[in-house]
Parts: structure tokens; sequence; C-alpha cells
């Protein structure tokens, strides 16, 4: 592999760890001192992650998660890039590896039928199959699978409203979900079995495992999957995609969206030019303002990555969402 090649992993899995909170600093120095750099989150579910780094750092990395009894082998999805797509190494401590909002709800009890990359095509072509991506509205904006349905939901904790309301009368009807990688799907089949539906399907592995295992003359993924780095987006290749990000609303953004008058780089996008407040304009001019002293020094300005920035998303809807009585 050539030295201008980072290779990317990303992984997952369900397994209890209540001692989540003493693994996060042995592992923050192991990887850190591998070279290796990106996001692990633990929490007493399991372990989410996706990182990236030199290929024997990040092989070192993998082994020593691995070798703990309590996770096991991992099934990884691996990608690359010119460069590391993170900026730092962060093991964060949560409630949950994918925030449902719902304990009850345990992806260890039961899931959805696994359906391997190679017979989605066959299943998702089926008029009977309800077809549902499980990601955010951001995330679908940018590419699908043909004849999916966008829930529009902001963050995963409103699936199990749009579920309540938009699935209720097809729970003997056969429904067939898929998310990034495929953690969401764990916890959005579970719900839905939960409930009371008879026949649920995932993708196994998620748009990624898809996208790798799937040639694109056959393909019925349509546009580009978004990821939780500095890449933004993956194409049918794996490949770092065209779009680039606001940092104003942290959607994507595209060439187009850059040619629009509404387009101000790092201040504002079309997607939120008529939302952001006179004080949210002027935060981001002045980080724009350190981003170009930073060029003109030929610094690297450490900014959110992508990751940091769909989390900073989660916790601003968070405070917007109205407080429930117990």
């Amino acid at each position: 592999m050539s030295s201008q090649t980072y290779k990317i992993a990303a992984f997952y899995k369900f397994a209890p760890l209540p001692d989540y909170r003493e693994r996060r600093e042995p592992l923050r120095a192991f990887s850190e001192a591998q070279g290796v750099k990106g996001t692990i989150l633990l929490a007493e579910e399991g372990i989410n992650s996706t990182i990236a780094g030199p290929n024997n750092g990040l092989e070192k990395v993998l082994e020593y998660i691995q070798s703990d009894p309590a996770i096991g082998k991992l099934k990884i999805k691996y990608s690359k890039a010119p460069e590391i797509p993170f900026y730092r190494m962060k093991v964060r401590l949560k409630k949950e590896i994918v925030r449902l909002g719902r304990p009850d709800v345990n992806p260890s009890d039961q899931v959805g039928e696994y359906v391997d990359p190679e017979d989605w095509n066959d299943l998702i072509s089926d008029p009977k199959v309800t077809l549902i991506d499980t990601r955010n509205d951001y995330e679908c904006d940018l590419g699908t699978f043909q004849g999916a349905a966008n829930p529009h939901t902001k963050n995963f904790r409103d699936f199990p409203r749009y579920v309540d309301s938009k699935l209720a009368d097809k729970k003997d009807q056969p429904v067939a979900m898929f998310c990034t990688g495929g953690i969401r799907c764990e916890k959005s089949t579970s719900l839905l079995l939960k409930k009371g539906f008879k026949k649920v399907y995932q993708l196994n592995g998620g748009i990624l495992n898809y996208l790798e295992k799937v040639d694109p003359a056959d393909s019925l993924w349509q546009g580009d999957c978004f990821v939780f780095d500095n890449r933004v987006t993956v194409n049918h290749h794996l490949e770092p995609g065209s779009f680039d990000m606001c940092y104003a609303c942290r959607h994507a953004i595209s060439e187009k969206d850059k040619r629009s008058p509404q387009y101000i780089e790092g201040i504002s996008c079309p997607h939120c030019f008529e939302s952001l407040s006179d004080e949210q304009c002027k935060r981001a001019a002045q980080r724009q303002k350190q981003i170009e002293i930073s060029q003109k020094l030929h610094r690297k300005h450490i900014g959110m990555t992508a990751e940091e920035r769909a989390a900073w998303r989660e916790e601003k809807l968070e405070k917007r969402r109205p407080k429930r009585g117990l």
C-alpha cells in the first residue's frame, strides 16, 4: 500500500461492557501510540467506531480491541483515503453506542433477519416489501436506494415516532431497512419486532458493505453515502465523494450549493441561510477568519470532525426538544 494511502476501519458490536468507563484511557493511549485517529464510542451495551491510520498501526489497534474477551471478533468494514480523515483520537463514553432512547429495545435479544448485499436487490425489488432508510434526513438527501422511504428524521431518536405514525398498518407486511454500517438497523429492526411486526429484514453490513460487494452496474444505490468523518461522503467505489461540509449548519454541500449566492464559505449555505441568527453568522465569520489566518501561516486549523459535527447537531436538537414528564 502506498505511503500516501491510509486505511479506514468501521465497526460496532453489541456486547455487555459494565466496566466500559475503565476501558477508555487504555484504549485511547494505545491507539494514539499506533498513530491511529478517529472516534470510538463505549457504552454499557457495546462499542461503535470509525478509526484510521497507517496499515500496521490500524491492525494493531484492531487486534488489541478483539483480544478483549468481552468484545471478541469484530465485523470490520474497510475503506481508504489519501489522508487520515480525522484530526485526533477520541474515546467517548455514552449511554448508548447508537442513541435510540428506548432502553427496552435490546439487539442482543432479537433483531431482523440479515440479508447479504448479494441478495438485497431481489428483496427490495419485491413490490410487497416496504423499504425504509433509517438514517437522518441530511444523510438521505445525498443518496439512498431506489424506492426507499425517507422518514425525515432529524436524529435517530425520532425514528420510534415515525414507526408509530407511518408503519402501524404494516405489521403483517415485509419491511426491509438499511443504514450506513448496520448499527442503526440492529435497533430499528429490534424495535419493530418488539412492536409486533412479523417480517423484518436488514441489510447485512449496511450501505458500506453493499457498495463494497455489489458491482455498480448492478447497483440499486443512487448517489453518495454520508460518512462520519472528514471525507463527508463516499461514492460507490468507497472513495471520498465530491461533497464538502457547511460549518454553519453541518449539512453536506455540493459544488452547485457553493455557486449559490446564499453560500458564504464557513458562514452559510442554501440549507441554512434563512434560519441562521445574526449571532450565529457572527460566530461563523470569526471562525472562518481564524481558518484563513491559519492557512496563510501554513498551519492546520483543528476544527470539528464530521462525527463531532453530527454530535453537535444532536445536542442542539436535544436542547430544542420539549421535555416530557416521566
